[in-house]
């Protein structure tokens, strides 16, 4: 970790990116605003309406990554780390597919991946003036309710009763703009290709967000409707050679989130407190689960998929945290925000105060509030069980009312994709998910005090340990059968329910949401006005010349293959397979997957495995396709280096790096590994 530290540290000479235009290469541009112009005369390329239209009708969004259509038959390209938890699902004791990998030589062995959906974007349109009208003069709650029913409603409009099509209303430059983005979505998707752990994640945690890399972090998947595969005659065609230095790339993928908008007053409370008490929690939980998984070997398979992402998260946000820590970020962000007020008019002052005022007043409220809202409402890592009862619960409560009157997640549009979830036949592992709850409970403890109402209501007279271990021992919400009678039952059946999950989430259920509403009124809406206001004053002083912050929707990004110098090191943009064999020392998590050790006579070793680009990307762009300038696929993004994890906040474009597993890699992986011939041949229609 040390090392890891002294990258990001030392990144203090980075471009400022001051708010009137991007640097080259940086932004993640949504497909109705994407600076084509500036791209051509740049690159030399011939992007145009036609040409990104192509894209997006063949760029996936799923449920918790990026994908693309890649040939007519409904076959998607993603990353193998983003079907992890499909092959986990898929697997048992005896055939564990998540260590050995999943491959198939039918369509009939193809299995569906409980929970996946796939999603394409086909229509934006702009419903700005919508809700403000529909928001305008009202604060806080009042602020947040009204902007959640137009919402609704706006979807509800959309997309009426066709649970094929989804429509989402989402947030742009920080509530400058509200867009309504409409899908097709497809909810049977099945696993057609996985390669085993150590393939696809060969070098583990250590190597995880470096560079050089030698993973095969590629898997298939494949859309269904009504038991037959979906035409896609959309598709992007896959080229199997990998491209060149300097070679210019696209990247199209729903990036996740970034807070390169955000004010100084917000990053702050993210460094000083959101960030570290995340990190201290996932620190130890992370010891708990590696404990728990060395018990024995069925232990470490069900295990996997659980550390694999709390290692992720860790180096992630410990990335975040030491750029945070950085002077020369936080002074850039300040320079930034100096300028857009000093940019403010005597009239536009009067229009809008001082916004950032406003947030910085609000960053209180955050502290007062964090504990209480984040152990009883919104505690990312938990049981699986209990965040099935509470969905229960509250859907037995909100199904009732309109739908303009629900929590946004019960809205009517939302319910098919809910109800998808809570019927989800994947299995639980209640041992896993013992540890995770009761470490929640014991954190709940540990940070309100055993004297804090919220404790007492979470424990009454039990240890964490005791609670944990009595509500998922007895438990029935494992039988869909009766999660589907609880749902269908309504809020009758659920009071009626023996079930101690459901009564323990009906207990505390008021209480959360007493405090979720506190958060609204005081943090969310005060926040939400606020922005709103700044990016009218961003908006004035440079229109739309800037990209928004991430939020999970279609972005594409632009950018090169090249390498980049660091401390007076020349990294070269390209690994190859013989680099492969020669990182391998034989142990974990350095130990060639037995079809490599199988295949070395024969493979090809000059094939290029893994190269870097400066395409500007972040979680949630995992399985993205990296685009050539004809619109063919040259690869998979998988990760970023070390200095890319400062990606939140702002773009580096001497360091920031994305990295990509070749489509060259993934050809002659297929051919020669693995012999799925057929699987090479329907991808290069060859």
């Amino acid at each position: 970790m040390a090392r890891f530290k002294l990258a990001l540290a030392a990144t203090t000479a980075f471009t400022l990116m001051a708010a009137t235009s991007a640097q080259a290469e940086e932004g993640m541009w949504t497909f109705d605003n994407f600076p084509a112009a500036k791209v051509n005369e740049t690159y030399g390329t011939k992007i145009d309406a036609k040409w990104l239209n192509h894209i997006q009708s063949a760029a996936v969004r799923l449920s918790n990554c990026s994908a693309s259509v890649v040939s007519p038959e409904g076959l998607v390209l993603t990353n193998a780390h983003c079907v992890i938890a499909c092959a986990q699902d898929l697997s048992s004791a005896e055939n564990d597919y998540t260590q050995n990998g999943f491959f198939t030589a039918a369509r009939t062995e193809e299995k569906t991946c409980p929970g996946q959906s796939a999603e394409i974007l086909t229509g934006i349109s702009d419903v700005t003036k919508d809700i403000n009208a529909a928001t305008s003069g009202l604060t806080g709650e009042a602020f947040v309710k009204a902007m959640n029913a137009k919402a609704s409603e706006l979807e509800k409009a959309g997309c009426g009763a066709d649970q094929t099509i989804r429509c989402q209303v989402i947030s742009f430059y920080q509530g400058g703009e509200y867009k309504l983005y409409k899908y097709r979505r497809y909810s049977d998707v099945r696993l057609v290709f996985y390669p085993e752990y150590k393939s696809g994640f060969f070098g583990g945690d250590p190597d995880n967000f470096n560079f050089p890399r030698y993973n095969l972090d590629a898997a298939f998947l494949r859309v269904y409707e009504n038991g037959k595969v979906v035409k896609t005659p959309n598709h992007l065609k896959f080229n199997p050679n990998a491209p060149k230095e300097n070679d210019v790339t696209f990247v199209a993928g729903n990036p996740g989130s970034t807070q390169r908008l955000m004010t100084v007053a917000q990053l702050e409370t993210n460094r000083d407190l959101l960030i570290p008490v995340s990190q201290l929690q996932r620190s130890e939980l992370r010891g708990r689960i590696i404990q728990f998984m060395a018990q024995s070997p069925e232990n470490k398979r069900i295990g996997t998929d659980v550390l694999t992402n709390l290692e992720n998260g860790f180096k992630v946000f410990y990335g975040q945290q030491l750029a945070l820590n950085n002077p020369a970020v936080m002074d850039a962000k300040r320079a930034e925000e100096a300028a857009l007020k000093a940019g403010m008019t005597a009239e536009d002052k009067a229009t809008f105060g001082d916004p950032w005022a406003d947030i910085a007043a609000a960053q209180k409220d955050v502290g007062d509030l964090y504990f209480p809202y984040f152990f009883l409402e919104s505690a990312p890592t938990s049981s699986s069980l209990f965040t099935t009862a509470r969905t229960i619960v509250r859907l037995a409560k909100e199904r009732p009312k309109p739908s303009t009157e629900r929590l946004p997640e019960f809205a009517d549009t939302r319910l098919p994709a809910l109800e998808k979830r809570l019927l989800n036949p994947s299995p639980v592992e209640k041992p896993l998910d013992q540890i995770q709850l009761e470490f929640r409970l014991l954190k709940a403890r540990e940070y309100l005090t055993a004297d804090s109402t919220v404790t007492k209501l979470l424990l009454d007279k039990e240890s964490p340990e005791a609670l944990a271990k009595r509500l998922i021992d007895r438990t029935k919400l494992t039988d869909i059968a009766y999660r589907k009678q609880l749902m269908d039952g309504g809020l009758a059946a659920v009071q009626a329910s023996d079930d101690p999950m459901i009564q323990w989430a009906l207990k505390i259920d008021d209480e959360a949401l007493a405090v979720r509403k506190q958060y609204e009124a005081r943090v969310t809406g005060p926040t939400r006005i606020a922005s709103e206001k700044i990016a009218k004053i961003r908006f004035k002083a440079y229109a739309t010349s800037t990209y928004p912050d991430a939020t999970f929707s279609l972005r594409l990004s632009y950018g090169k293959v090249t390498g980049w110098d660091y401390r007076g090191v020349k990294i070269t943009p390209f690994t190859d397979i013989a680099g492969l064999y020669e990182r391998a020392t034989g142990v974990e998590p350095y130990e060639l997957a037995t079809s490599w050790k199988t295949a070395e006579p024969k493979v090809d070793k000059s094939k290029v495995f893994n190269y870097v680009t400066t395409n500007d990307i972040i979680g949630g762009n995992s399985g993205s396709p990296v685009i050539n300038a004809k619109g063919e696929v040259i690869g998979a993004a998988f990760d970023g280096n070390i200095h890319s994890l400062g990606g939140a906040y702002y773009y580096d474009s001497a360091l920031n790096r994305t990295v990509v597993v070749s489509s060259s890699a993934i050809a002659e992986a297929l051919k020669t590994v693995y012999d799925r011939k057929a699987l090479l041949a329907e991808l290069t229609g060859k």
